[in-house]
């Protein structure tokens, strides 16, 4: 009987033998780390954006310490923290790639950075305002939402919308410097 269902015995040895078959090809498929080469642009978007949400909440913590937290006016700093590390990672993939570098790659580099950085800081105020510091959560509805009944999903769609819009602007504001101009005189 499998799944609640009678069944021949063949059949369910088919079953299981055609399962662990998918299982192992899978398995095999993706065991083989040196064949799995991923792109530049992804090894220093991953690495940059992890290193930008690192620096977003060890500010966040700084601040909790202090007991500034609470103040709306001091997140203005996590865009200098953005732009540091869009600004940081595009210049170094254009270091690494060279002459094939391109307006997109580059683009997309600081794109994918900053998204990175935005959901893994994100997922981080998630824990922290739901399970960690309930109080912390209340106080900003309080504070920002006094006339609406708004939930706690509504902070963390700020911090999403702020971060990814923060991410789009900062990333095409930084291609003007490091894109390669069409004046022969300009290009480095």
């Amino acid at each position: 009987m499998i799944w609640g269902v009678s069944i021949p015995i063949h059949t369910a040895k088919f079953i299981i033998l055609f399962k662990n078959y998918a299982f192992c090809k899978i398995i095999t498929k993706f065991s083989n780390i040196k064949s799995f080469k991923m792109n530049t642009s992804a090894k220093i978007s991953i690495k940059y954006g992890l290193i930008t949400a690192i620096l977003l909440i060890v500010y966040f913590l700084v601040l909790k310490l202090i007991g500034w937290h609470n103040n709306p006016w001091l997140r203005l700093f996590n865009g200098f923290i953005m732009a540091f590390g869009i600004y940081t990672v595009i210049k170094q993939y254009k270091l690494v790639s060279g002459n094939t570098f391109t307006y997109i790659n580059g683009f997309k580099t600081g794109v994918v950075t900053g998204f990175l950085a935005t959901f893994v800081f994100a997922l981080f105020m998630s824990i922290y305002m739901f399970h960690l510091d309930v109080e912390f959560k209340d106080t900003l509805l309080r504070e920002w939402f006094k006339d609406y009944d708004q939930g706690g999903g509504i902070l963390i769609f700020i911090i999403l919308i702020e971060g990814l819009s923060s991410t789009a602007i900062l990333s095409l504001t930084f291609m003007q410097i490091f894109k390669n101009s069409k004046n022969l005189s300009e290009n480095k």
